[in-house]
């Protein structure tokens, strides 16, 4: 198969416990997705069926057994893996909503000036947490915690998102390295602004 037929859905954490058990940073929202034949991949590798023994629920992150681990040794060489399945398992999204993998390759656009901003490159998951990563026409990189509040408006028809970034997260990307702006004083002075802190994953507007 090729990696156009996955869809991303986690990554295997620690093991737990001594019988094989691993821990997975589940992304969907849809448990029957942990059932049947996962696909496990090694960073950049291949991806390679693996298929789920038992499934269990502990302190709300999913453990998941897969056929042939029966030991803690043998979990460990599963950690860090991207767990995946093929995008026809997928069950049809709400109206209102989306699939990560949909948004890859839209235009970002500014909400308030209707600027293009960039391409929506890549959706990141740190600690479960959605962040999209936008490229510029000049190459450069910025970071968007994928929240409501900077987040106006996705519209798969039109091959665009619209958003809202807090203030001093564009600056934070796009300035100059070493370039600092004046505060209120009229003295140079670094920018107080955050982007601050990604937020829990959300599936679409």
């Amino acid at each position: 198969m090729s990696d156009d037929s996955f869809i991303e859905i986690g990554l295997v954490g620690r093991p737990h416990g001594l019988r094989g058990e691993v821990g997975v940073d589940f992304w969907a929202e849809s448990p029957d997705l942990l059932r049947g034949t996962l696909w496990l991949r090694p960073g950049r590798g291949a991806p390679r069926p693996h298929t789920v023994a038992a499934v269990r629920r502990h302190q709300g992150r999913p453990l998941v057994l897969f056929e042939g681990i029966a030991d803690r040794s043998a979990a460990e060489t599963l950690r860090g893996m991207h767990v995946l399945v093929t995008k026809d398992r997928l069950p049809e999204p709400d109206e209102d909503e989306v699939y990560l993998h949909e948004l890859l390759g839209l235009r970002v656009l500014l909400h308030a000036t209707g600027d293009t901003l960039g391409t929506l490159d890549d959706v990141q998951m740190p600690g479960g947490q959605e962040v999209w990563s936008i490229r510029t026409p000049e190459g450069k990189e910025v970071l968007l915690p994928a929240v409501e509040e900077f987040v106006a408006s996705i519209d798969l028809d039109a091959g665009e998102v619209r958003i809202t970034p807090p203030p001093g997260l564009l600056e934070l990307y796009l300035e100059a390295p070493g370039k600092s702006r004046p505060d209120k004083s009229g003295a140079a002075g670094t920018d107080p602004d955050s982007a601050g802190k990604p937020a829990e994953p959300r599936a679409g507007e």
